[in-house]
C-alpha cells in the first residue's frame, strides 16, 4: 500500500523558510520521478516542483524558481522542498506525489500558512 506522508510545514512570517519532507512507503520510489504540489483554499492543486529519480533533473515553476529547491534521498525514501523568501501568496497544503502520470493517493499534506 503507498504511503506518502508529508510533513514540516508551519506558521512562518514573509521572507522566511521551511523545508518540507516527504516520506514515501509502497513502491520503488527510487525509480520514481516526484514532485510537490500545492492546493491554496478555493483553488486547484498545482505543481510546485519535481525531481526525476536520480535526482539529475528537476522542475520548478517559473514563479517559483530561486526561492524553492526540491532534492531527495532515495536511500531513505525521502523527497524534500527547501522553501525560501516564503510569500503569503505561498499559503497552502502541500502535498508530494508522483511528477507526473496518475497520482498515488494523496497523503495528508502539510499546511503552510506565511503571514505577519
Amino acid at each position: 500500500q503507498v504511503q506518502l506522508v508529508e510533513s514540516g510545514g508551519g506558521l512562518v512570517h514573509p521572507g522566511g523558510s521551511l523545508n518540507l519532507s516527504c516520506t514515501a512507503s509502497g513502491f520503488i520510489f527510487s525509480l520514481q520521478d516526484m514532485g510537490w504540489f500545492r492546493q491554496a483554499l478555493g483553488k486547484e492543486r498545482e505543481l510546485v516542483a519535481g525531481i526525476s529519480w536520480t535526482g539529475y533533473n528537476t522542475y520548478y515553476t517559473d514563479s517559483l524558481k530561486g526561492r524553492f529547491t526540491i532534492s531527495r534521498n532515495n536511500a531513505e525514501n525521502l523527497v524534500t522542498l527547501q522553501m525560501n523568501s516564503l510569500k503569503p501568496a505561498d499559503t497552502a497544503i502541500y502535498y508530494c506525489n508522483k511528477w507526473v502520470g496518475v497520482p498515488f493517493d494523496w497523503g495528508q499534506g502539510t499546511q503552510v500558512i506565511v503571514s505577519s
